[in-house]
């Protein structure tokens, strides 16, 4: 279970209480109506030009000042995952195998306490997009956004985003230029044998061998073709096939996903899994079928935007706080399809350490919360943000 807990700070206490209501409500994909309502009504209530439902139930807030020419963009996700939550929180979910599993609702809060203030206590001359997105997890929310006109309603001259990570210290900031997170894309492989009788395998055509032998052939993609200072992951999560000890089944099917940092990766990983697919079928003198879907793809984070936000990183909590260039993770975020519009960084607050006896509940884990503390540093960060991307020299 990880840490929650917070100093109490007049500033961000509503927004504490904000994200246990939040919390404690949590919607699915695209189905995030309740949460949607409460940021658009708190932005309206502090000066926003509000945009409902964009990308179904997305929410834009907006602000324009002075003469700036400049325009940027903040976002934050909504969503929750579909998951029993196990966290014995006073604030847990009341909605059965549904919970916010990975620090939506807090992210959501960070950006609220921010444009509270942004709207009532700080100068800036220019245009600022709050964005709150709905379904990042795997329902590509970010590019329905996009196809809906985000960007053209909407235009941002650089975007960023935030996320926790537990296992890193409270409030300690990640920030990391170039390749971030990895594309994913998903494939089924359907394998056609010839069933028959467990105790005459030579009159059946085994898709079991075959899949075997092609769950195998499969790793030597990341250890043989891929360059080693690359990376890359095929997992075959599910291999489903028969019924009985003693039947040869029909049929066969792998599940797989697939990610990389790099697009040509991402277009080796595919053509190679299509030749084994291809080579087994032929060799095993069976049928195979691939289905590839692409998903995400690769979160690449501008180098110049992602030196602004190292900037404003140091000045807020300075050099002992601050990782200039961290690694690279290969899960993914479709925070990735806005920075393929608009320049910007994707960067990670720590949502605690834990302790040796105690390690840090990781998220997507039915004992998972976030950090309250971090609502007060992810304000902070966003303000200083805006203010100096927006700073009233901007032309």
């Amino acid at each position: 279970m990880s840490e929650s807990h917070h100093l109490s700070d007049p500033r961000i206490d509503e927004f504490v209480e904000i994200r246990h209501a939040i919390h404690r409500h949590p919607e699915l994909a695209f189905q995030e109506t309740r949460t949607a309502e409460l940021v658009a009504g708190l932005l309206e209530d502090w000066g926003y030009a509000v945009e409902r439902g964009l990308g179904d139930t997305g929410v834009v807030g907006t602000l324009r000042r002075g003469n700036g020419k400049r325009r940027l963009g903040l976002r934050a996700d909504m969503d929750a995952l579909p998951i029993h939550e196990a966290s014995g929180r006073p604030y847990a979910s009341a909605m059965p195998g549904v919970m916010h599993a990975c620090g939506h609702d807090g992210h959501t809060a960070m950006l609220l306490a921010a444009a509270k203030r942004l709207a009532r206590d700080v100068a800036f001359s220019g245009t600022l997009h709050l964005i709150f997105q709905p379904a990042e997890e795997g329902a590509g929310g970010a590019l329905r956004m996009i196809r809906q006109g985000l960007f053209d309603r909407h235009p941002c001259d650089a975007i960023f985003a935030m996320h926790n990570m537990p296992g890193i210290a409270q409030g300690h900031l990640v920030l990391r230029d170039g390749p971030m997170m990895a594309s994913s894309d998903t494939a089924t492989i359907q394998i056609e044998g010839h069933g028959g009788h467990g105790a005459m395998p030579h009159r059946a055509n085994d898709p079991v061998v075959a899949a075997a032998s092609l769950v195998l052939a499969l790793q030597t993609i990341v250890a043989r073709n891929v360059d080693p200072l690359d990376s890359a992951v095929v997992t075959v999560g599910t291999l489903h096939s028969g019924t009985a000890r003693n039947v040869i089944p029909t049929q066969a099917t792998l599940e797989l996903s697939v990610r990389a940092l790099r697009a040509e990766v991402r277009g080796l990983l595919k053509r190679r899994i299509e030749e084994l697919v291809r080579g087994h079928a032929q060799s095993f003198g069976l049928q195979m079928r691939l289905d590839w879907a692409e998903g995400y793809i690769a979160l690449v984070n501008d180098a110049a935007q992602t030196d602004f936000a190292r900037s404003v990183a140091l000045e807020l909590l300075g050099p002992e706080k601050v990782t200039l260039q961290g690694g690279a993770l290969t899960g993914s975020e479709d925070f990735s399809f806005m920075l393929d519009r608009v320049p910007g960084s994707y960067l990670l607050i720590g949502n605690g350490e834990g302790s040796e006896a105690e390690p840090a509940c990781m998220v997507h884990n039915p004992g998972y919360d976030f950090n309250d503390a971090n609502i007060a540093v992810g304000a902070d960060y966003w303000v200083l943000l805006a203010t100096r991307f927006l700073q009233d020299t901007a032309a």
